[in-house]
């Protein structure tokens, strides 16, 4: 059974856009594992630090143009594609609509107007869709009977990407044509090796500080890089077109949970544990944006963080991917803190 499972993969194209990326590296990484034809869509000015696989096949996509790239993709003949090209920290609010938006869409009309006969595109989006819709209610799971509320432009780019690939499948049936086999993730709060921003907290904490804001109970959720992994070949396989799933490790945190584990595997350094109100993150973030348009660099501190980083409840209920697809979470959170911090020490990160 492995070695027909095995063959059938060695015959299959699949395409992973965003391939540079935290997550997008570690997909690329599954699919040769697997035994995929393996093609990584990145840009001229991409690092390929993670993506040293002699076995990888590198094409640059113009995601801004459908255009170009029909002319990019022309000939090929995928199977798959899995699109994790995105971003989650822009200067401008309208750069999150042009890129994770207007770039879904470019990518989709593109495929379909070569003609490939895609199996599945697996989009990855965020949890951030769903935005405050509990904010102001008792703490519950966010469930797929929720409407989206996002509270920053991030949300809302991805959101209005979701909404797109749902139109275009209600104008496919509308139609009597088949509708264009699309699969939703939308994780929580991804982290392990390579990942960026926590890795920030992870260094706050070796020099002694640990931040939090906000005095209500803020209970949060995670999921650990390969887990996130293990449910876009699960979507592959057995995802139902145009139905979205959230991704968790199915547990519930509360703030403080990350740290303590981050601080544990550091050696346990003295640190000052500050918690300030709410104001004082929106005093921080307004300053951060206003620096980041002043000097033309990127912040983590701006207005989209400060809404994250507010909002109280980060429930979400896996239950649909646990039975559509057979997700189940294999890291738990301290044993994924364990990997990262072990990773961030071996490559000279901390």
């Amino acid at each position: 059974m492995y070695f027909c499972r095995k063959l059938f993969y060695l015959l299959m194209n699949i395409l992973i856009t965003g391939a540079t990326g935290f997550i997008g590296s570690f997909i690329v990484e599954e699919a040769l594992r697997r035994g995929f034809n393996t093609w990584a869509a990145v840009r001229k000015t991409s690092s390929r630090q993670f993506l040293n696989d002699d076995r990888i096949k590198f094409i640059e996509l113009d995601l801004a143009s459908e255009d170009k790239l029909v002319g990019q993709l022309q000939g090929m003949q995928l199977d798959y594609v899995v699109h994790a090209a995105g971003v989650t920290k822009c200067l401008d609010s309208s750069d999150f609509f042009r890129i994770n938006t207007e770039g879904t869409k470019n990518l989709v009309r593109a495929i379909r107007r070569t003609g490939m006969p895609l199996k599945r595109f697996v989009y990855i989006s965020s949890l951030s869709v769903m935005g405050a819709i509990c904010e102001q209610q008792p703490y519950r799971e966010i469930s797929d009977s929720d409407t989206p509320q996002p509270n920053t432009a991030y949300g809302r780019s991805k959101l209005k990407a979701e909404e797109w690939l749902d139109a275009e499948r209600d104008s496919d049936v509308k139609a009597g044509r088949e509708p264009f086999p699309y699969v939703v993730l939308r994780p929580t709060g991804v982290y392990g090796p390579r990942e960026r921003d926590y890795f920030m907290m992870a260094k706050s904490i070796k020099a002694h500080t640990d931040f939090a804001v906000g005095y209500r109970q803020q209970d949060i959720t995670f999921v650990y890089v390969s887990d996130v992994v293990q449910a876009v070949f699960l979507a592959i396989e057995r995802g139902i077109t145009g139905h979205k799933y959230f991704l968790s490790d199915g547990e519930v945190y509360q703030s403080a949970t990350f740290s303590n584990l981050i601080r544990q595997e550091l050696g346990n350094p003295w640190w000052l544990r500050i918690t300030a109100p709410l104001w004082v993150l929106r005093v921080v973030t307004c300053c951060g944006e206003w620096i980041g348009h002043l000097t033309g660099r990127v912040t983590a501190l701006n207005n989209d963080k400060y809404n994250i980083m507010k909002q109280r409840n980060w429930r979400c209920d896996i239950s649909k991917a646990r039975n559509e697809l057979g997700y189940q979470p294999t890291v738990t959170l301290p044993e994924g803190v364990r990997r990262s911090i072990q990773w961030y020490k071996d490559n000279n990160w901390l």
